[in-house]
């Protein structure tokens, strides 16, 4: 048997109330590029149809979705589904799942100010993981969405490095 071997990240995909709200939000706030704009995908037996069948059942009748891109060529869908709703508490970190995502922006303050300018939220004050010994900062902030977003100072390796905290 073979030893695995780290995979790359291809993509996140979110799920939005409003795709052209947030494709401003992320290219204005985290400088995201554009790959493909909004657009419509609609149940049919199109190949595109055909696969978000097999993901979603049938019945799923139609979305929107663009595509972005990272600075590092890490993907972001963003899916706006009709009649999607709001959870009421977003924050539901007990149950497993998927409950952030993470950039990394040696502005930390600068970044969390931006997002709560542009109609999100700081959820918490910058903390420092190694305070008076190394530099590595981090904060969860929020999208207008509710979708929770870590931003870290370093890298994720470099902040991890030292094996405790």
């Amino acid at each position: 048997m073979t030893k695995p071997y780290p995979r790359s990240f291809s993509h996140i995909g979110l799920s939005v109330p409003d795709v052209d709200k947030a494709v401003a939000f992320y290219t204005e706030v985290l400088g995201w590029y554009v790959i493909m704009e909004p657009s419509e995908i609609i149940e049919d037996d199109s190949p595109i149809g055909q696969m978000c069948t097999d993901v979603f059942g049938k019945g799923w009748g139609s979305f929107k979705i663009a595509h972005l891109a990272t600075s590092d060529k890490v993907g972001v869908e963003i899916f706006e589904f009709p009649g999607n709703e709001t959870p009421e508490n977003n924050f539901e970190f007990w149950k497993t799942g998927i409950f952030h995502f993470c950039v990394q922006d040696p502005d930390i303050e600068g970044l969390a100010e931006k997002i709560v300018a542009h109609g999100g939220k700081q959820r918490m004050p910058i903390r420092e993981y190694y305070p008076n010994e190394k530099p590595f900062k981090m904060v969860y902030c929020e999208d207008p969405f509710g979708n929770l977003i870590e931003i870290y100072t370093h890298s994720y390796e470099l902040t991890y490095s030292q094996g405790a905290y």
